[in-house]
């Protein structure tokens, strides 16, 4: 049997706080026994866990790995909107006129992630 995934790790200056963003952006719930100050910060979502560890270094470049939202029940424009609202900051916007494209957002603490089109909308062409 092959390893599996048992939870994406992100570096971070203030786990708690960050976890927290993370958690209302994906509809998950931070673990019971996490708190202000900890060193550690753990996200539950139905689809992933995220695990936010105290580090000292400050993030200095673009990640080599990241993130990309899909909404369920909203679309993309109404999603990038919550996020925004949420914390998140606008890197750049990749959105075309004919509807396709993507929204690439930062992170309270400026970790880059991209929002997509919803289901919905890629049906709708």
């Amino acid at each position: 049997m092959s390893s599996l995934i048992r939870h994406i790790t992100i570096d971070s200056a203030d786990p708690y706080a960050l976890a927290g963003f993370w958690a209302q952006a994906l509809d998950g719930a931070l673990a019971d026994d996490d708190f202000p100050g900890d060193p550690e910060a753990l996200v539950t979502t139905a689809t992933a866990t995220l695990l936010f560890v105290r580090v000292d270094d400050r993030k200095a470049v673009k990640n080599r790995v990241h993130v990309d939202l899909q909404p369920q029940d909203r679309t993309r424009d109404e999603e990038v909107e919550r996020l925004l609202s949420l914390g998140a900051t606008l890197q750049g916007d990749h959105r075309r006129p004919d509807g396709t494209g993507w929204v690439t957002l930062h992170d309270p603490e400026g970790n880059e992630f991209c929002v997509e089109r919803s289901a919905a909308e890629r049906a709708n062409g």
